[in-house]
C-alpha cells in the first residue's frame, strides 16, 4: 500500500495516553497509561504511526508547557491540550460523564444537567480544535475518538480550510441522541451527524434518520457509517506471560488458591458494569457523586457476602479497588478458571479479549453479558442476561463444571477471533475506509466491507503515512 507524500494521521482523544506527574522537586515524570483505547491504539502503532493529541490530565502552568511539549512530542509523538482545572472538571465530570455517559448507557436516572457544564463542554471542544489547528496541514487526516469530543469535527471544519480534515469514531449509542433525549443539546446531535465517517463498535440502527445502505443523509450532507469492532494487541499479553517473573507469580497464585475455582472480574467501578462477583475494580471518575455512592454500595455488599460465607481460612470475594501492574494483571487472568463480565450496558468490553489472550494454557470459560458489545463477536462464550440472577448463577455453575474438551474447543474459537481482529486490524480498517472519503464529495456507497464484516486481514500501512 503506497502512501501519499506528506500525508499524516492525527488521533484525538480526551486524554493523552501518557500519565504526567510532578514530584516535590518540580520535575515532571511521564509513563504510559492503561485503558482500552490506549491498548488498542498502541497496537495500531505496529502498522502505522500517528500524532496523538489530548488533554494532559492535570493543570500545567504556562511556564512549564514548553518543556512538557518538547518531551511529549520527542518521546511519545504526542501534543498536549491544556485546560484549567474547572473547565476540565466541568467538561469531563460535569457533562461528558454526568449527561452523555449515562444517556448512552440507558441510565437516564443518573443524568444531572447543568447549563454551565454544557458551556464548558463546548469550550473544551473548541480548545481541542485550536490545538489541532496549530498542528494540522493540508492533506492530514484527523481521527476523533469518543463522546467527549462530539462537537470537534464541526469546530475543526470551521477553523481549518481544505478537504480531508476529519473523521470521527463514536460509541454505538449515538442513536440515542437521534431519539431526542438530549433536547437541551441539539448541537451535539447535529454536528455528530456532520462527520464524514462515523465508526461504531457495534451494528445498531439509526432511528428517525434518513438512511442509505451504508450511511446517513442529514441536512443535505452524507455521512458514511460502518461497524469497526475494536480489539487488543494479543501479543502483548501472550509475550508477557512468557516472562520468568510472571511465570513465578502465576505459580505462586496457583499455590495460594490450590483446590479453589477462581472467578475473575476486572471492571472499572461503574454503574454500567453490573458487578456480581468482583475480583478487581479499577478506580473510575471518583469525583462524580454517583460513582462515590457505587463504591460504598459495593464495599458493603462484599463485606456482607464475605461475612456470611467466609471462614477463618476462606474468603469468597477478594475485592481490590485499585489498578494492578500489568504483570500482576496477566498472572491473575492466567490462573483464573472463569472470567465474569456482567455489564448492563457496554460499548465493547476488552477485558474479555484480554482474558482470552491469557488463557492458552488453562483454557478457562468466558461468561459474557449479552449487553456487552463483545457478545456479538466472541462465539464460544456463555452469554447471559445480567439482570437475570438465576441465569447468571446457572452460567457460573456451567463454567466451573465444563469439561476440558468443551473448554479447549471454545478457547480455540475465541483465541482465533481475538488474534485475527486485533487493535491493529481495527485501526488499519478504519483508516483505510476513512482515507477513501473527502468532505467536499458525496461519498460513493462503499462495498459490503468495513471492520469485522470483511473477512480479510488488515493490511499494514506504510510507516508514518496514510494509505491512498
Amino acid at each position: 500500500m503506497e502512501a501519499k507524500e506528506g500525508q499524516r494521521l492525527i488521533v484525538v482523544s480526551n486524554r493523552l495516553p501518557i500519565t504526567i506527574s510532578k514530584d516535590a522537586k518540580g520535575e515532571y515524570h511521564f509513563k504510559m497509561s492503561s485503558g482500552g483505547l490506549v491498548s488498542a491504539l498502541s497496537g495500531c502503532k505496529k502498522s502505522m504511526s500517528f500524532i496523538w493529541i489530548g488533554w494532559t490530565g492535570l493543570y500545567i502552568p504556562p511556564k512549564d508547557r514548553a518543556l512538557v511539549d518538547k518531551r511529549l512530542m520527542e518521546e511519545y509523538s504526542c501534543q498536549a491540550v491544556y485546560l484549567d482545572d474547572d473547565l476540565a472538571d466541568r467538561h469531563y465530570n460535569g457533562f461528558s460523564n454526568s449527561i452523555l455517559w449515562p444517556l448512552f448507557h440507558y441510565h437516564p436516572g443518573e443524568m444531572n444537567f447543568d447549563e454551565a457544564n454544557w458551556l464548558a463542554y463546548r469550550q473544551a471542544n473548541l480548545k481541542f480544535a485550536e490545538s489541532i489547528r496549530s498542528l494540522v496541514r493540508s492533506g492530514d487526516m484527523v481521527w476523533v475518538q469518543d463522546y467527549h469530543l462530539m462537537l470537534l469535527p464541526m469546530l475543526l471544519r470551521g477553523l481549518v480550510d481544505g478537504p480531508g480534515k476529519d473523521g470521527s469514531v463514536t460509541q454505538k449509542e449515538l442513536a440515542k441522541i437521534k431519539e431526542g433525549i438530549v433536547e437541551a443539546t441539539p448541537e451535539v446531535e447535529n454536528e455528530a451527524l456532520n462527520d464524514v465517517k462515523i465508526g461504531f463498535f457495534l451494528h445498531t440502527p439509526f432511528p428517525r434518520a434518513p438512511t442509505m445502505p451504508n450511511g446517513i443523509e442529514f441536512e443535505g450532507r452524507y455521512s458514511q457509517v460502518g461497524t469497526f469492532p475494536i480489539g487488543i494487541d494479543p501479543d502483548q499479553f501472550v509475550n508477557n506471560l512468557a516472562k520468568p517473573s510472571v511465570k513465578e507469580r502465576v505459580a505462586a497464585l496457583e499455590q495460594r488458591f490450590k483446590g479453589v475455582k477462581i472467578i475473575v472480574g476486572v471492571d472499572r467501578l461503574d454503574y454500567i458494569k453490573g458487578v456480581v462477583l468482583v475480583q478487581l475494580a479499577v478506580p473510575s471518575r471518583q469525583d462524580v457523586e454517583e460513582y462515590q455512592n457505587l463504591r460504598s454500595t459495593v464495599n458493603e455488599l462484599v463485606g456482607r457476602i464475605n461475612g456470611r460465607f467466609g471462614t477463618v481460612e476462606f474468603m469468597p470475594i477478594h475485592f481490590m479497588h485499585k489498578s494492578l501492574a500489568f504483570d500482576e494483571l496477566c498472572a491473575l487472568y492466567a490462573v483464573s478458571d472463569v472470567c465474569l463480565v456482567t455489564s448492563t450496558r457496554d460499548g465493547m468490553n476488552l477485558v474479555s479479549y484480554e482474558y482470552i489472550a491469557c488463557q492458552q494454557e488453562r483454557q478457562g470459560a468466558m461468561i459474557l453479558s449479552e449487553f456487552a458489545g463483545a457478545a456479538q463477536s466472541l462465539n464460544g462464550s456463555i452469554v447471559v442476561n445480567p439482570w437475570d440472577s438465576q441465569q447468571v448463577a446457572d452460567a457460573i455453575h456451567e463454567a466451573v463444571t465444563m469439561s476440558p474438551e468443551t473448554r479447549a474447543e471454545n478457547q480455540k474459537k475465541l483465541f482465533k477471533y481475538v488474534t485475527k481482529y486485533s487493535s491493529a486490524y481495527w485501526g488499519t480498517s478504519f483508516v483505510r475506509e476513512m482515507s477513501r472519503l473527502r468532505p467536499s464529495q458525496h461519498p460513493a456507497v462503499p462495498p459490503e466491507s468495513g471492520g469485522q464484516s470483511a473477512d480479510r486481514e488488515g493490511e499494514a500501512l506504510e510507516h508514518g503515512a496514510v494509505p491512498t
